[in-house]
């Protein structure tokens, strides 16, 4: 099986430095409380964030969302974007970091002083974690393409606000535990009307008649590397379209793609057991996939 989230191992990992509330340990040496929030609940945001060249791929789209996915958890946050961004860059210097490189980026309500779900009994102020790991994306795996198949667990906003990077994922965890049960790389989820919504942990794009294809994003995380996919098809007049589709229409597609920050954009090889553009890279998603490269280097931030 192929993870969109395929890299090669790198022993300098061992001894990267992490962010914690103000300070820096060694990687064996990064602790939170179990009184923690995002430990006890999920009670956080998050955002990954990819280091290439010296430069932080889309970094202010990635903080508008995580800014906004803490103003509607009602997480009050004591530091301004410009403070978050210095807090980045130190960790990435200290690391000796220059390309290549995947950050976790965490906010979490904070300490409890009980575990109980209820903000109320929070005390102190947000932990900020930053994890940088040396990770190079391991193009030669993941443009063999990957498989997925349609699961039952679905995307249904009623539950919880997908719209949230949150660091509650059990709805994507389930949706991913199908898959590996379905012996697939990626599960295609549907929201509550049976329309094709996305994958459990990228977006989900297809291709029919040179016509590119994605959801209404109703029921999805807005992704960062998705709207960037969108406005590139715009730029270069492909004809994009965020509509409502079914299962049966990715079947008889041409071609299908996947997006997410930490690889960019992936190709599809089958879905549901059916084989998509002679089980390769189809030839839009090779397209996307160049003018994608020329999109990190206008979109990056130092």
């Amino acid at each position: 099986m192929v993870s969109t989230h395929d890299y090669q191992k790198d022993s300098r990992n061992k001894d990267i430095k992490v962010y914690i509330n103000g300070k820096h340990y060694n990687r064996s040496e990064a602790k939170v409380s179990v009184f923690e929030s995002g430990f006890l609940l999920g009670d956080g945001v998050w955002e990954g964030l990819r280091l290439h060249n010296g430069s932080i791929l889309h970094l202010n789209s990635h903080l508008e969302r995580l800014y906004n996915g803490a103003k509607l958890l009602d997480i009050k946050l004591n530091l301004s974007k410009k403070d978050l961004k210095q807090i980045l860059f130190k960790t990435i210097n200290l690391n000796e970091m220059y390309t290549d490189v995947h950050i976790r980026l965490i906010i979490s309500r904070g300490i409890k002083s009980t575990p109980y779900q209820s903000p109320a009994v929070t005390i102190g102020d947000p932990t900020l974690v930053v994890i940088p790991e040396f990770k190079k994306v391991n193009y030669d795996s993941i443009n063999k393409g990957i498989k997925i198949a349609t699961v039952k667990t679905i995307r249904d906003s009623r539950v919880q606000n997908h719209q949230i990077n949150s660091l509650s994922k059990h709805n994507c965890i389930a949706a991913c535990i199908e898959a590996s049960k379905l012996e697939v790389d990626e599960a295609l989820m549907l929201d509550p009307r049976g329309f094709v919504s996305t994958c459990n942990s990228t977006n989900f794009f297809m291709v029919k008649n040179s016509e590119v294809w994605t959801s209404k994003g109703l029921h999805c995380l807005k992704g960062i590397t998705r709207q960037a996919v969108i406005g590139i098809c715009k730029q270069n007049r492909i004809k994009i379209l965020e509509k409502n589709f079914k299962v049966s229409d990715v079947h008889d597609s041409d071609e299908a793609f996947v997006t997410g920050t930490f690889a960019g954009i992936i190709p599809v090889i089958e879905v549901d057991g059916i084989e998509k553009s002679n089980n390769r890279m189809g030839k839009i998603t090779r397209i996307l996939q160049d003018l994608y490269k020329i999109d990190m280097v206008e979109h990056a931030v130092n």
